[in-house]
């Protein structure tokens, strides 16, 4: 079948939300327009693996627009939205996607994604392109390049390109400007307390908030965090991060010191085992703990389902973990990505800048052929001047204008 999705019949519901998004991305719009008119992807097959949302599902229609053949799939089970998977169904693209699926259904989808030989990967995460090295080595000729959208992704490329392993040219989307300075702290900011307010009815103003992690993803959650009225610790294992976090007007000190302290914490590390069992154990009773990385490892939720006495589902996303002295400690979302397991993930603005990257990364690719035997590296930063074509659409479409340098001042700088 072209398509595994779990109900067809909820594309109507999906096409909303798509509608909805489309009309607060106007890069995306503009992008679309040219694409439609040059398709640069004319006969070329794009596999992607992104959070399966609304304003995802508008990034494969811009790409389908340009002629691609789209085989998209999730990057999370559970944060696949049906209706929107049936939308693009309907609209002919080629899905392989559902919500809750489990981690072996989770992998089907993306093999299916990776079987059909793709010229162009759009990677969130990191897992089909690990995937397609590790069992579809066959496939690899046929592929121009790809696309990584987060910092986890980007450690994981970074990991394969220093042993070798890296087969063909990968551009890092996440460390371009418009992407990293503005989706991760901007973006993950507001999207993770959505998530967290959405599910948990809860006020944050007086609580103490710990943010694990002070990368832009981690300066983004506590910046929104003080502004909701909350006391934010900050942990780190950067000294300069952590002197960032100081600066900034935030406490910071070690989990096992923050551990008894917090009311909620929100892991942004991108790392594995930042609160364990250890921690758990000496939390207040009635502690909430969500992760906002990408991985489902920064909070230990075997470590603590094992410690537990009794578990049981406290309110949709929310798990209350009875422990033997009677404290309960709750986890959201089931420790994945908390802004979009259990929210729509960033808002569409912010994303419309990212996906503008992505596709204009993707456009780069497939006109530049010859970087697939470039010496070296695998790993390529964007383009400066896709960056500031980003930045220079944005601006125009707020209208607002920017000053220019004159010769006079160019010659001055640069010389």
């Amino acid at each position: 079948m072209p398509y595994i999705i779990r109900n067809e019949s909820l594309w109507e519901e999906g096409a909303l939300k798509i509608d909805w998004v489309r009309h607060h991305m106007p890069l995306l719009r503009g992008l679309e327009a040219e694409f439609t008119k040059e398709k640069p992807f004319s006969g070329l097959k794009i596999a992607l693996s992104v959070h399966l949302e609304a304003k995802t599902a508008y990034l494969c229609k811009v790409l389908a627009a340009g002629g691609a053949e789209m085989y998209v799939t999730g990057s999370n089970p559970l944060s696949t939205q049906d209706d929107v998977a049936a939308a693009l169904v309907h609209d002919g693209l080629n899905v392989f996607a559902w919500y809750g699926a489990t981690s072996e259904e989770y992998e089907a989808h993306i093999r299916r994604v990776l079987e059909v030989g793709p010229n162009v990967i759009i990677d969130d995460g990191g897992d089909l392109v690990s995937l397609l090295h590790a069992e579809y080595p066959q496939l690899i000729p046929g592929v121009l390049g790809g696309c990584e959208e987060t910092t986890t992704g980007i450690l994981r490329l970074q990991a394969m390109d220093r042993a070798g392993k890296l087969a063909f040219p990968m551009m890092l989307v996440n460390n371009a400007d418009c992407k990293h300075l503005f989706d991760n702290r901007y973006g993950t900011g507001q999207s993770v307390w959505d998530g967290i307010n959405r599910t948990t009815n809860l006020i944050v103003a007086g609580k103490t908030v710990v943010v694990a992690g002070y990368g832009w993803c981690g300066k983004g959650v506590a910046m929104r965090a003080k502004g909701l009225g909350a006391k934010v610790v900050v942990t780190e294992v950067n000294p300069v991060k952590a002197m960032e976090a100081v600066m900034d007007g935030f406490r910071v000190m070690t989990m096992d010191q923050a551990a008894p302290l917090g009311d909620l914490f929100v892991t942004v590390t991108g790392c594995r085992d930042v609160v364990t069992p250890a921690h758990f154990a000496v939390m207040k009773d009635g502690a909430i703990c969500c992760n906002a990385g990408h991985f489902d490892v920064e909070v230990d939720v075997a470590g603590l389902r094992k410690m537990a006495v009794e578990a049981r589902e406290a309110r949709k996303n929310i798990m209350g973990y009875r422990l033997e002295d009677g404290r309960r400690i709750y986890v959201l979302a089931e420790g994945r990505l908390v802004n979009l397991a259990a929210g729509d993930g960033h808002p569409a603005e912010i994303m419309d800048m990212s996906f503008a990257i992505q596709a204009l990364s993707a456009r780069y690719l497939a006109s530049h052929p010859e970087l697939h035997k470039a010496p070296g590296s695998k790993l390529h930063d964007v383009p400066a001047e896709i960056d500031e074509e980003v930045a220079l659409r944005k601006i125009k479409d707020w209208g607002l204008r920017i000053d220019a340098l004159t010769p006079a001042q160019k010659k001055y700088l640069f010389g």
